[in-house]
């Protein structure tokens, strides 16, 4: 709760900040009213994705491909032939590709015994590889008015993307804290080999973990085609980056074992907050990612403090456990 509030006091320090740069546009109520929309409708792809990777990242793995799975989905739904089936058939596509890729994934480090930054390194390389081609490295343009209108659609005056975030982080939320999946995703993050002693099937759910991500993927893919109208293989460059530093941020611990959905997605705001403060003050886009390396380091850097910290304060209390082959003084 202390996380999300802080988050939110970043909410409204970046508000102050733009109030400040360019107080033109932030006394217009109108204008402040249509940025906040925009800046979810911006964060609403990107939330989706940082949903599966928060539960990649509890379940104690890490997943680099994201981008390049939106980008393989968006590209393999967006060909002619495909579009030719409608939009049911495009949107069917790009999850089955997501959730395709996500098993393969989770085959290679479940049971290919491949360390999660090396199997989704490859899949990255390869996915972008299979995009390129498939595209011929062209824009595919989309036709299909059902998948352009998304974007454009409105509920009460909440953008359909947004609402579609919602959902998906509610469900998400619910799958987390309500469900054995959740559980067994904390335990396995929290310990592994506790995990397998208590009878949880490890290798099973960690290929569902990361089918869970290629199914978030392929869902983003379907609402970045949607606005831009069109598809290409370098889509949603650095998107790993965003949904790993936004789960970070949001108190997903990245060793895995701990995290929320919840605060996931108010770190997915601040920095769509933050791109957006960076755009009104037209600083260009090289900033922005240092900016957010910057974030993520520290964000890090607070987690192992804080680590530490309680970890020195169970031994100073005496209630860690003793390490094995040692004895407790008396």
């Amino acid at each position: 709760m202390w996380r999300n509030l802080g988050l939110v006091g970043v909410l409204l320090a970046l508000f102050a900040i733009g109030a400040i740069i360019r107080p033109d546009l932030y006394s217009n109520i109108d204008w402040v009213t249509n940025n906040m929309m925009v800046i979810l409708t911006q964060a609403a792809a990107i939330g989706v994705v940082t949903v599966g990777m928060t539960f990649v990242i509890i379940g104690g793995g890490i997943d680099l491909s994201v981008g390049a799975l939106i980008a393989l989905s968006g590209v393999w739904a967006t060909t002619v032939a495909t579009q030719s089936f409608g939009p049911a058939g495009m949107i069917f596509t790009a999850i089955a590709v997501g959730v395709g890729a996500g098993l393969v994934n989770g085959l290679l480090i479940a049971y290919g015994r491949l360390v999660p930054f090396i199997a989704t390194l490859a899949m990255l390389v390869a996915a972008r590889g299979l995009a390129a081609a498939i595209s011929g490295k062209q824009t595919q343009v989309s036709g299909d008015q059902f998948i352009n209108s998304l974007a454009k659609e409105r509920v009460l005056g909440v953008p359909l993307l947004v609402i579609i975030l919602l959902v998906v982080a509610g469900l998400g939320w619910v799958l987390l804290n309500r469900t054995t999946f959740g559980r067994r995703t904390v335990a396995i993050g929290g310990n592994a080999e506790a995990a397998r002693l208590a009878g949880i099937n490890v290798r099973g759910h960690t290929m569902l973990l990361y089918a869970l991500s290629g199914l978030c993927c392929g869902i983003a893919a379907i609402m970045l085609t949607s606005l831009a109208t069109s598809s290409q293989a370098a889509a949603a460059e650095l998107y790993e980056l965003d949904a790993i530093a936004a789960a970070i941020i949001g108190g997903t611990l990245l060793s895995g074992g701990r995290g929320t959905i919840v605060g996931s997605l108010f770190g997915v705001i601040v920095f769509s907050a933050i791109t957006n403060l960076f755009a009104i003050a037209n600083l260009p886009t090289e900033v922005q990612n240092m900016v957010k390396g910057a974030i993520i380091v520290v964000a890090v850097l607070i987690q192992q403090l804080r680590f530490s910290s309680v970890t020195q304060f169970a031994r100073r209390h005496g209630l860690s456990r003793p390490k094995a082959g040692t004895q407790q003084q008396t």
